[in-house]
């Protein structure tokens, strides 16, 4: 695929997502959540729209996370920013040398990945942060769009059990036939171990409030998977 036509290819398929409305449940939720407001951001535009991956079209490593928070991405319009998981996760990415900073809370703060793209099982902020199997059915070929547009990638890392069991569905659904996979944090799963035209899988716990206010997940614990993710790609 020429350099055209995959700028051409994202760009339809971001679009694609950003006017996604498949899910009725999902759009009343983000929409009502913009409109509301939470007070600390009573002054800011919320995005209160599907959210698309953020970071390098030619990345060696994929991020895959559950969805949007309410008043973190469906905020902001990009994916981890503005919220306690994104502070995790970008300081985890920045220590690995993926990000440019340890800090992402806005789309124009300057915020760059290299060889690193984050993405999401479910595009749209969930009530209480949970969608229904259905509605990650329905988002998950989104996904299937990015991984195929990227077939340089090497490692997957997914944050949480939906991002793993969906990055598992999506590859099945791509065709590709492997065991059945257990979920646990920092487990490494090598091609030799699912298929040989895989890349590797990291699963790690999600860098939610309940993770890392109950110390389930910690930044040490974080930094580590990307270290390991880096170390694979060295």
């Amino acid at each position: 695929m020429s350099i055209e036509d995959l700028t051409a290819s994202w760009q339809s398929l971001n679009q694609d997502i950003i006017t996604c409305r498949a899910c009725p449940r999902l759009v009343s939720w983000r929409e009502q959540v913009a409109r509301e407001k939470r007070r600390a951001y009573r002054d800011f535009d919320y995005w209160g729209r599907p959210v698309p991956g953020f970071g390098d079209h030619r990345a060696r490593l994929l991020v895959i996370g559950l969805a949007p928070g309410a008043h973190g991405a469906n905020r902001t319009g990009r994916v981890f920013t503005g919220d306690g998981s994104g502070d995790f996760l970008y300081e985890a990415l920045y220590e690995a040398g993926f990000a440019s900073q340890p800090t992402s809370r806005h789309r124009d703060d300057g915020m760059v990945l290299t060889d690193a793209f984050i993405t999401a099982v479910g595009r749209c902020a969930p009530p209480a942060n949970r969608p229904t199997a259905d509605e990650l059915n329905t988002c998950r070929p989104y996904l299937a769009r990015e991984f195929q547009l990227m077939p340089q990638i090497e490692v997957i890392v997914t944050l949480g059990q939906l991002a793993f069991d969906g990055c598992r569905r999506m590859l099945g659904e791509l065709g590709y036939k492997f065991p059945r996979l257990k979920f646990g944090h920092a487990l490494h799963y090598p091609p030799t171990m699912t298929h040989p035209a895989l890349p590797h899988l990291l699963t790690c716990y999600h860098p939610s409030r309940q993770n890392t206010n109950t110390g389930r997940l910690t930044q040490a614990m974080l930094n580590d998977v990307f270290k390991q993710a880096r170390a694979l790609l060295s």
